[in-house]
C-alpha cells in the first residue's frame, strides 16, 4: 500500500529525470562509459542507483508541459555530457602521449581498435590507457564519481542544471593544457629517441658502414622499453594526480 502511495505523477517524473542524470554518468564518464561492458548492464546499474538515490532527490519543476520536461531531460543528460567532458580530457592526455610514444618508438602502425572509445590507436597508448583505467579502480575512482553524483541532487535540482561562463572557461583551459600534458607524460621518450637519434647520426657519419636498419632500429625499441618500464609509475603518478584534481572541480557545476 504504502509503494502505491508513491506512484504518482511528481514522483514519476523525479524518478525519470534522476534516471536521465544517472545514465548521463554511464554515457560519457571515464569506466562506466566503457564499450565492453554490455547495455544491459549498464542500464540495470543505472536503474538500482535511481532507487537507492530516490528518496535525496528534489523537483523544482512547477508546470508539467511537454516543453518543461523535454528542456529538464535535455539539461540532465547535458549535465552528464558536460562533467564526463572534464575527466575524460585527463584520458585524452594520456592517449596524445600515447601515440608520441608509439611514433616516435616506430610502433604507430602497429593498431587495434580500442574498446573504450571504438576507434583504431596504437598499441602501446592502448596498453596506456588499459593500464590508467586499472589505476583508477585501484584508488576507487569509480566510488569517487558516484559520490559525485550523490552531492549533485542536494546541490542541483532535477532539471535546473545550467553552467555558467566559468565552467566553459575552465574546459577550454582544460583542452589546451591537454596537449601539454601528454607532452609531458611522453617527454622521457621523445628526449630518449632524439637523444638515440643523434647517436646514430654521428655513428653513421663515422661509421658509413653502420647498418641503422638492422643494428640501430631494434636497439631504439628496446632502450625505449626499458625506458618507458623504468618512468611507467611516474606517469601513472601525473594521471592519478591530474584525475583527482579534475574531479574536485567538478563542483564547480554547483
Amino acid at each position: 500500500m504504502e509503494f502505491l502511495q508513491l506512484i504518482n505523477a511528481n514522483n514519476a517524473i523525479i524518478f525519470l529525470l534522476l534516471f536521465t542524470r544517472i545514465s548521463g554518468v554511464m554515457a560519457f564518464f571515464p569506466f562506466y562509459s566503457y564499450g565492453s561492458i554490455p547495455m544491459n548492464i549498464k542500464t540495470l546499474f543505472a536503474f538500482f542507483v535511481t532507487i537507492f538515490l530516490f528518496p535525496n532527490a528534489t523537483l523544482q519543476i512547477q508546470n508539467f508541459d511537454i516543453i518543461t520536461l523535454s528542456l529538464a531531460f535535455v539539461s540532465e543528460l547535458f549535465l552528464g555530457l558536460v562533467s564526463g567532458t572534464i575527466l575524460q580530457i585527463i584520458f585524452g592526455a594520456l592517449g596524445v602521449a600515447g601515440e608520441q610514444i608509439s611514433f616516435v618508438m616506430g610502433f604507430s602502425l602497429a593498431s587495434s581498435i580500442d574498446p573504450m572509445t571504438g576507434v583504431n590507436s596504437p598499441v602501446i597508448g592502448r596498453f596506456i590507457m588499459l593500464l590508467a583505467l586499472l589505476i583508477l579502480l585501484a584508488f576507487n575512482g569509480d566510488h569517487l564519481i558516484l559520490i559525485f553524483l550523490s552531492k549533485s541532487i542536494g546541490y542541483i535540482s532535477l532539471g535546473g542544471f545550467y553552467p555558467d561562463i566559468s565552467v566553459w572557461h575552465y574546459i577550454s583551459k582544460a583542452v589546451a593544457n591537454m596537449f601539454v600534458l601528454g607532452f609531458v607524460i611522453s617527454f622521457p621518450i621523445i628526449a630518449l629517441s632524439l637523444l638515440s637519434d643523434v647517436i646514430f647520426g654521428m655513428l653513421m657519419k663515422t661509421m658509413p658502414q653502420f647498418n641503422l636498419l638492422v643494428v640501430g632500429f631494434p636497439i631504439k625499441i628496446a632502450v625505449s622499453f626499458m625506458v618507458l618500464t623504468a618512468v611507467l609509475g611516474s606517469m601513472m603518478y601525473i594521471f592519478k594526480r591530474e584525475f583527482l584534481d579534475a574531479l574536485n572541480h567538478l563542483y564547480i557545476l554547483f
